[in-house]
């Protein structure tokens, strides 16, 4: 049975930064926390970071290939609840611990004359959260979203050797599962998608040791299209009026389903300055415009009748707001070996009225840790860590009364590079 895949990503529990976005999809971005947007030491990973900085590597074809591991801790809940204005109850529940392989791909071809051709297949967004406890299945039994992102870049030289410009073309393919039980109703759904978006980077290195990098990735509407089967029990007899069913009617829907979630845009400054130790020094401002994100809306077909249209189809409010995420990175470059550290902190883009089972988003701090190894002139290995730690929130809306905590994230990722 199919099952609509854009709930999932509006609501579940991000992977590891806030919102449903995934940063980190290379060794090098693991281990600097994504801060390589102005400095990159030869890695095709360009491609997908800043693609201007392609101008500046080394005139041959590069490849990055990728594996990353990830660990999700549980997130605890601890207060009240309540669902649809009927208290609930006080509850200390925990959400399910889970694990995942993420793998990755970066291409960055030879000088074509001066033009570069840069390649990326990454996971920009994902998210995963499942919980068995009754009181949290009642709208989060799972949310799930598995993205594919297929980046091709282009880019040329200017004012010499000193700057870089690129465009990209952003091909995003979605799917996804959210599934919900409660005594009085069941939602099972699915989808999929393939949406287009852009992505614009400047580089520019006005000294030999300092690097400036601005990149842009533009919103990608996901526009979902796929299936629900849909359960409500009409116990109160609500819909009788309606239907002239006696109350405790069950009502059952088969129907296409469809909704437009953003993958919201990111605008990325950066400035990186290399000591005559080898040792550079990274910050990137990131400014991810989440506002677009202002409600969740499904559309259904013909198959859906009025009491599972009335109950599932409703328009649920989500407000985020624009958030700001800083990062820094530190890398000390050897004869054969490259060490790296990183760390950043990042806003959660969730209101505390809109805030639930679905998404139970908090600020972060993350640290981070790596390095690569020169095997041959043509050959590197890499490998790097990331914790990010989710802060405790405390939350009063309409649904929950109480505590959020957990939710913590490892990432470990392993990497090959190759030239040629």
């Amino acid at each position: 049975m199919k099952k609509l895949t854009l709930l999932s990503l509006a609501t579940a529990s991000m992977l590891c930064a806030a919102g449903y976005k995934i940063p980190e999809n290379s060794v090098n971005a693991v281990a600097l926390s994504a801060a390589n947007i102005a400095h990159n030491h030869n890695s095709a990973d360009a491609a997908y970071y800043n693609p201007a900085k392609m101008v500046f590597m080394s005139k041959q074809n590069h490849i990055d290939a990728n594996v990353m591991y990830i660990g999700l801790d549980k997130v605890n809940y601890q207060g009240d609840v309540s669902l649809a204005g009927t208290p609930l109850g006080n509850h200390d529940i925990d959400s399910e611990s889970e694990t995942y392989i993420v793998p990755s791909l970066h291409y960055v071809s030879n000088d074509l004359g001066g033009v570069r051709i840069g390649v990326s297949i990454v996971s920009p967004g994902g998210l995963s959260k499942r919980w068995q406890d009754s009181v949290a299945t009642f709208t989060a039994e799972e949310f799930s979203l598995q993205t594919i992102e297929l980046n091709p870049t282009i880019a040329l030289p200017f004012d010499g050797d000193k700057g870089g410009v690129a465009v990209g073309l952003r091909v995003v393919d979605s799917k996804g599962v959210v599934k919900s039980t409660s005594p009085a109703s069941m939602r099972d759904m699915s989808g999929d998608s393939i949406d287009f978006g852009y992505n614009i980077a400047v580089a520019y290195k006005p000294t030999s040791a300092v690097e400036l990098g601005v990149t842009y990735r533009s919103k990608v509407d996901l526009s979902v299209d796929g299936d629900a089967d849909l359960r409500f029990t009409d116990a109160q007899g609500l819909f009788t009026p309606y239907t002239h069913l006696p109350a405790g009617t069950t009502y059952t829907s088969s129907s296409t389903a469809n909704v437009t979630i953003p993958l919201p845009a990111t605008l990325s400054l950066a400035g990186a300055y290399t000591f005559e130790s080898a040792t550079t020094v990274e910050f990137v401002y990131e400014r991810n415009y989440w506002s677009s994100y202002k409600e969740l809306n499904f559309n259904y077909g013909t198959g859906v009748n009025l009491a599972t249209n009335t109950v599932f189809g409703t328009t649920i409010k989500k407000d985020w707001k624009d958030t700001n995420a800083f990062r820094l990175g530190i890398t000390q470059e050897f004869t054969k070996a490259t060490l790296m550290l990183g760390a950043l902190y990042d806003e959660s883009p969730v209101p505390e009225k809109t805030l639930g089972f679905e998404l139970p988003d908090t600020n972060a701090l993350s640290l981070s840790l790596g390095g690569r190894y020169k095997i041959s002139e043509s050959m590197d290995i890499g490998l790097a860590a990331l914790y990010s730690m989710h802060e405790k929130r405390s939350v009063s809306n309409d649904s929950l009364n109480g505590d959020v905590k957990g939710g913590n994230v490892l990432l470990v990722s392993a990497g090959f590079g190759y030239r040629f």
